[in-house]
């Protein structure tokens, strides 16, 4: 008896149009996965940055009950400091400010202690050599949303590392926030920060209620390297300190005005929402960040809130400013 024949099977191959329509598909599930893993990322780092602001807020509170105060902005020999970072950065002489001084409440004291006679030999002598700190990279003061922070500044001997949180000296022109004091002439009320050049407010003294009072912001470094906007030792506007916003055309977090930020040395980038005006001097900055819609706020009381950059500009003056009498709403 004969057995039958086994005839191999034969595997029929993808057509081309069948291999076609399956890279398609893969394509588009790709594309629908991109976003949601982008919005986990984007998640992750505003926590990571929310984090870090309450790590510094809190900081800034060891610090006042050590010292009945909060640290300066800046600590400087001249309170007219709009021209520091211009051609000649070295011509006026400018201290350490808020972020150098908090080191030791940020676990960082062998870093303080190695410059600390360098600090207070600035405010008797006026002595430059506290600024071989500003060479130091510290993720501390680094929002992971932005990308920008790994291209240092070239301004004052250059080197100087990025950061991006800044001390709150209100909606008040910086020039005059020495000792505390500030105005604004768009809403005609008192405008100064809780942190000045050569002063701080104590915490339990802040008029309009720590709840009410913004006493960080977030920043943005610039893209160029001659663009001091987003630098963690150098105390001005729009480096380490937000101030004169919600004025003029420094507006809202994040405005897009192409003349925004007064800054000596800045690169206006109106289309990543980085205007600036070259002129003015170091003058004017106001809070950014990557975030979508927004930017973390340190206030008084060391909560952090994410502000919307839709806020209305009056609302903006009012948390930025800490005695303006009036009382927020709809932040």
């Amino acid at each position: 008896m004969s057995l039958p024949k086994v005839f191999p099977i034969r595997r029929r191959a993808f057509t081309l149009i069948e291999l076609l329509v399956v890279i398609a598909i893969i394509a588009i599930l790709i594309g629908l996965l991109l976003p949601a893993v982008q919005k986990i990322r984007e998640a992750a780092n505003r926590m990571s940055c929310t984090n870090k602001m309450k790590q510094i807020g809190l900081a800034a509170h060891n610090f006042n009950d050590t010292n009945g105060f909060l640290p300066p902005a800046v600590t400087a020999t001249n309170s007219h400091l709009g021209n520091v970072t211009g051609g000649n950065p070295g011509s006026q002489a400018f201290g350490p400010n808020w972020a150098c001084l908090l080191l030791p409440q940020l676990e960082q004291s062998a870093l303080f202690n190695q410059y600390q006679n360098n600090f207070l030999s600035y405010a008797a002598t006026g002595d430059m050599t506290w600024m071989a700190i500003r060479t130091t990279r510290l993720t501390a003061f680094l929002c992971p949303s932005d990308g920008n922070t790994a291209n240092p500044c070239s301004i004052a001997g250059g080197g100087w590392q990025r950061g991006n949180y800044a001390a709150c000296a209100g909606p008040a022109n910086w020039n005059t926030m020495a000792g505390g004091i500030g105005n604004n002439s768009d809403f005609s009320l008192p405008a100064a920060g809780v942190m000045g050049i050569n002063w701080g407010t104590a915490v339990a003294t802040i008029p309009d209620g720590t709840s009410n009072t913004v006493m960080f912001n977030e920043v943005r470094a610039s893209p160029d390297a001659g663009d001091p906007r987003g630098v963690w030792a150098l105390g001005f506007p729009a480096s380490s300190v937000t101030s004169w916003n919600a004025t003029g055309d420094c507006t809202t977090p994040n405005d897009n005005n192409p003349l925004s930020d007064d800054v000596q040395g800045c690169v206006a980038h109106p289309e990543i929402n980085m205007g600036c005006y070259l002129p003015g001097g170091s003058v004017q900055g106001n809070a950014r960040s990557l975030h979508t819609g927004g930017v973390n706020c340190c206030f008084a009381d060391g909560s952090v809130k994410f502000i919307k950059n839709s806020i209305d500009r009056y609302q903006w003056f009012l948390i930025q400013s800490r005695a303006d009498g009036q009382t927020p709403t709809n932040y």
